[in-house]
């Protein structure tokens, strides 16, 4: 039997003659010349005509070229998040959470500048609320209550007064706030060059010190 006949087209071959292929060489070269020559690979050549391409999630695609390697050109149209790492989704609107107080936290301390009035936020977390020099004027900075914004336990905000800047008047809604060492409680002064950082203690009770607060 030849080599290069394979038992695919052995098969194919017998599958044309209608039964086995006899064993006797002279008949077997005779048939296979007849039976092989009806029987092809299935391999072959072409071009592609059609690609169809599925679209979800807000991504689609269309088909540039057509060929056995067709490039495609995707598209981004609107997506809806089910979910953001860091924050909450409620209607479709994306909230801020707080970071873990376990976690590593950040290398520096982001910096909110505020030359007003102002009241904390859940994003101040972790943060310093800075008051710059060229701002004179006295201001009241207020740490938002916990019925308002549920700071996590730990949570540590700075507050930083640069020099020449107006006194900062550091208050608190309607938990304590409680100034370290002397145990006091109520609004601290935090005069010009002055420094200081509140860590919330328990659900209703931060603890302050610093540089330059009295």
């Amino acid at each position: 039997m030849p080599a290069y006949a394979s038992s695919a087209k052995i098969a194919s071959a017998e599958a044309n003659l209608g039964g086995p292929i006899a064993l006797d060489s002279s008949l077997l070269l005779k048939q296979l010349v007849v039976a092989l020559g009806n029987v092809t690979d299935a391999v072959g050549t072409g071009t592609v005509t059609s690609v169809s391409v599925t679209t979800a999630n807000g991504v689609s695609a269309t088909v540039t070229n057509p060929t056995t390697t067709p490039a495609l050109s995707f598209a981004l149209g609107a997506i809806t998040p089910t979910s953001v790492t860091g924050a909450s989704l409620v209607n479709n609107t994306i909230s801020a959470t707080a970071p873990a107080t376990t976690s590593a936290g950040y290398l520096g301390v982001p910096q909110n500048s505020q030359s007003a009035a102002y009241t904390t936020v859940l994003t101040d977390a972790g943060k310093q609320i800075y008051h710059p020099s060229a701002d004179t004027t006295a201001r009241t900075w207020t740490i938002d209550s916990n019925a308002n914004v549920a700071y996590p336990i730990g949570t540590a905000i700075t507050f930083i007064n640069d020099t020449s800047a107006g006194v900062i008047t550091i208050a608190i809604t309607s938990d304590t706030l409680v100034l370290a060492g002397a145990g006091t409680t109520g609004s601290r002064t935090l005069a010009a060059n002055g420094i200081a950082t509140a860590v919330k203690i328990t659900s209703t009770r931060w603890m302050i010190s610093g540089t330059g607060l009295t």
